[in-house]
């Protein structure tokens, strides 16, 4: 393909476009990495949702009545959300923010859209899951060794950290519609879309 046909098919470059700019290959690892993590958190959504047989089973799944935050919720032990979680448990309005968090994120992440967005709303549930595990905590509350073995850092962290590269990178502009989604009118007049 000449470059002319290449500059023609490709979206004009838009202010703040650095993915790839000191290097090709650097956008493209980052836009993998964005890919990889939605891909954890649509997954998640799906399987929760119609119970693929693998973290939960179809008779447990949101489409058979379940709530899918309620197991994970319901078994905190330990930290200062603990008693705040498991009255949460089996709400609607958590089951609903949950899901729709996960998609959300999924969707977003996976084509490259709204990173800002996303960043900042993941890393909000990154820390109230982060919270349920509190890695810090060397005994859960009865008594026994929580198993934690990192008191800081765990996976929530690093997928949070991951969203955060992802968006200050424009990482969403290779592999991904970010270069179109950043030209919609809305999101030009409020870059926090982007």
């Amino acid at each position: 393909m000449s470059s002319l046909t290449t500059a023609a098919l490709s979206p004009p470059a838009v202010a703040g476009d650095r993915v790839g700019a000191a290097s090709p290959a650097a956008g493209r690892a980052l836009a993998a990495l964005r890919i990889a993590t939605g891909s954890i958190f649509l997954w998640a959504f799906l399987d929760k949702t119609f119970g693929w047989g693998y973290a939960t089973t179809s008779e447990s799944s949101w489409l058979e009545g379940n709530s899918p935050a309620e197991g994970y919720l319901a078994n905190v032990s330990v930290g200062p959300m603990e008693s705040t979680y498991h009255d949460w448990a089996g709400q609607a309005w958590v089951d609903l923010l949950y899901m729709a968090g996960m998609l959300g994120l999924g969707v977003a992440l996976v084509c490259g859209v709204a990173l800002r967005l996303t960043a900042v709303a993941g890393t909000a549930m990154m820390l109230f899951l982060w919270l349920g595990e509190f890695p810090p905590a060397r005994h859960l509350s009865d008594g026994s060794p929580s198993g934690s073995p990192n008191p800081l850092v765990d996976q929530h962290v690093i997928y949070a950290a991951a969203m955060i590269v992802a968006a200050a990178c424009s990482a969403g502009r290779v592999w991904g519609l970010g270069r179109y989604w950043a030209r919609l009118p809305l999101v030009s007049r409020h870059r926090w879309l982007q």
